[in-house]
């Protein structure tokens, strides 16, 4: 009996592995809840992990600056995106969440391990609407979906060159989910750049921390995401 616990243990501890060519950021952890503000002020980011290395999968130029940073409490999950935006664009027409589609924007997906299992988005803009809903590979999608009631909180703010996305997500939605096994979360990280708003018709150049495995624009495959890794104390990389 003690044998076929261990071996199940150790079966376990490799599926909630990283695959070696994963791309992971590493979350560190923070023992206090962190004030959410839409600013990015609160002195606990500075504990952090910066993530700039966000790129255009799709066009040959340079991608604008945008930067990722996350932590987590014993309850919360709080991610940061500051972008810089000479531009920024929010359309506000059938004042529903379907509005956020045809503005600027900083996405976060989560996925299970398993392909085949529904996977989520938040797709949030610089005015803190988000478009939440739940999807099935390949673009089969469910708008009507939304995140658990009080377990999402996001803040939002302008700045001189762009904005700022601040947000906490609990640990319990991410788990009832089945998002988070372990110290593993497969995310997808990028951002919807609008560059043309012409009526209801959005021209976008998108941006990623991972170049996904697709000639055309496309986050919504298995290969656009990453790992998120929750370290705490006794954790070594």
């Amino acid at each position: 009996m003690i044998t076929f616990h261990l071996a199940l243990f150790m079966t376990a501890a490799v599926l909630l592995r990283p695959n070696e060519n994963e791309k992971i950021y590493y979350v560190k952890e923070i023992q206090n809840e962190l004030l959410i503000t839409g600013k990015g002020d609160d002195p606990l980011w500075k504990k952090s992990n910066e993530l700039s290395a966000f790129v255009y999968p799709w066009e040959k130029e340079k991608a604008p600056l945008t930067s990722f940073k996350a932590l987590h409490s014993q309850g919360w999950l709080y991610c940061l995106y500051t972008v810089t935006d000479e531009n920024v664009i929010t359309y506000v027409e059938k004042k529903d969440k379907t509005d956020v589609l045809n503005s600027d924007r900083v996405e976060i997906f989560f996925k299970q391990e398993d392909n085949t299992a529904p996977y989520y988005g938040l797709e949030i803009d610089p005015l803190g609407r988000v478009y939440d809903y739940q999807a099935e590979f390949t673009r089969k999608f469910n708008p009507a979906w939304s995140w658990p009631a009080d377990q999402l909180v996001i803040k939002t703010s302008p700045t001189n060159d762009g904005y700022i996305v601040e947000m906490a997500i609990s640990k319990s939605s991410l788990i009832k989910l089945g998002l988070l096994r372990g110290h593993l979360l497969r995310a997808g990280l990028y951002r919807a750049e609008c560059v043309k708003l012409v009526g209801n018709i959005a021209t976008m150049k998108w941006i990623s921390w991972i170049k996904p495995n697709s000639p055309t624009p496309d986050f919504h495959i298995p290969s656009s995401f990453g790992v998120l890794t929750l370290e705490d104390k006794l954790m070594t990389r």
